[in-house]
């Protein structure tokens, strides 16, 4: 009996997880949240990519100090001070903007722990999202720790001053334990979600070096649902290994198609379908008849 309970509770929390996500073709991926863990892990993983780079940044900026040193030149120093404060700046703030504007929409460490960053209404994730959320977390983080590391570097830090900064920096931090949604006040203000992705490989080509599997069988009629233009968007959306954007496209597939079969493996689906289509679509060119688009009359 308190097996069976904790399976309940723990089948209730997995749920709980699970966010309405519906796209602009109207399927709903009912996408799983990040958790906090995952998101800190994440966070620490690309605080630590930081702080590589800037240990390179730190070393030739003292190598350029001690040539400039040598030769006695305190404005050239000054100068020197600025453009590694200048570095630091840029370094801290773009590179999560920098990663999150891309097509996998996810740091290095939110790849590494499988999460990307969405739109909350399930439209594609826009340059102003992500500038939104990564211009809030220089205030939630790095402005007023930067602050405190400033003053007491200079002897004015003190017992109330570094309180208040660890006090602003870690109410922030803990911000996303008290919502149902895990947010940060940059996803508040940005309108977006971090999920958690499917664990899945993809291979270097689009089909594979195996056949489809043989338990995805299509009929005439749902092949005939496609043409030749949306198939090569189907074969970008499997080149570009986007785990997102292959379970948009295999959701709105399977609803256009009126596909009854399980939803398992949104890759195996997708490469069976392209396969079905692509050899179907060949075979009527074969006999002079090609559907161009799905609004090209069959």
């Amino acid at each position: 009996m308190a097996e069976r309970r904790a399976k309940a509770a723990v089948a209730v929390a997995a749920k709980s997880d699970i966010r309405e996500f519906v796209t602009p073709e109207g399927v709903d991926l009912g996408l799983r949240l990040g958790g906090v863990g995952e998101r800190a892990g994440a966070f620490i993983l690309d605080l630590l990519i930081i702080a590589g780079l800037l240990l390179v940044l730190t070393l030739v900026t003292i190598f350029l100090f001690i040539g400039v040193a040598s030769s006695g030149g305190k404005v050239a120093l000054q100068a020197l001070a600025a453009i590694w404060l200048v570095g630091f700046f840029l370094l801290r703030n773009f590179y999560f903007t920098a990663f999150e504007l891309g097509t996998r929409s996810a740091t290095i460490g939110k790849r590494v722990m499988k999460l990307r960053v969405v739109a909350r209404d399930g439209r594609r994730l826009s340059g102003h999202a992500v500038i939104a959320r990564n211009a809030m977390r220089e205030l939630e983080f790095f402005l007023p720790l930067s602050f405190l590391a400033y003053q007491s570097s200079q002897g004015l830090a003190d017992f109330a001053l570094s309180g208040l900064g660890l006090l602003w920096s870690g109410g922030f931090l803990l911000f996303p334990l008290f919502n149902r949604d895990h947010l940060r006040v940059g996803d508040l203000i940005a309108g977006t979600l971090v999920i958690r992705l499917p664990r899945r490989r993809l291979g270097a080509s689009v089909l594979g070096a195996d056949a489809p599997p043989d338990r995805y069988a299509f009929t005439d009629q749902q092949l005939a649902a496609y043409g030749e233009f949306e198939l090569q968007k189907l074969e970008e959306v499997l080149r570009r290994q986007d785990e997102l954007a292959m379970i948009i496209v295999a959701r709105t597939i399977r609803a256009r198609i009126g596909w009854v079969g399980g939803e398992d493996d949104e890759l195996a689906f997708l490469r069976a379908y392209y396969a079905a289509l692509c050899t179907r679509l060949e075979r009527g060119m074969l006999f002079g008849k090609r559907r161009r688009d799905k609004h090209d009359a069959a």
